[in-house]
């Protein structure tokens, strides 16, 4: 009985992360301007690879894959908003047209 109560749980918790990353990939190809799309893919990014993985953590049982599964987790709510704020920098340095589309502040932003 409890190993389906795992396998109901564990995989509401990847079926929420698939819709989540879904969600984020409609947002990406709905939005016209490239730093929502950014925001999108970035949100979406965190929070699916988060349901999933967690879900995997609940369906392997508490060991040490679990752990391994968690580092996972860490690394990915570390390394996804560094690199999602890199390209979004590199966007208003380069983009000539930035302030025609949104406010941008005089020193770049930085």
């Amino acid at each position: 009985m409890m190993a389906w109560v795992q396998l109901v749980i564990g995989g509401a918790f990847i079926v929420i992360g698939l819709l989540t990353l879904c969600v984020a990939v409609f947002g990406v190809f709905r939005f016209h301007y490239v730093l929502n799309r950014m925001h999108s893919a970035a949100m979406g990014d965190s929070l699916g690879i988060l349901f999933i993985i967690f879900g995997l953590m609940i369906l392997s049982g508490f060991h040490l894959s679990t752990l391994k599964l968690a580092l996972i987790i860490v690394f990915f709510w570390l390394a996804g908003p560094v690199s999602s704020h890199m390209i979004c920098k590199l966007e208003v340095l380069i983009n000539e047209n930035l302030k025609e589309e949104c406010e941008v502040p005089e020193d770049g932003g930085f």
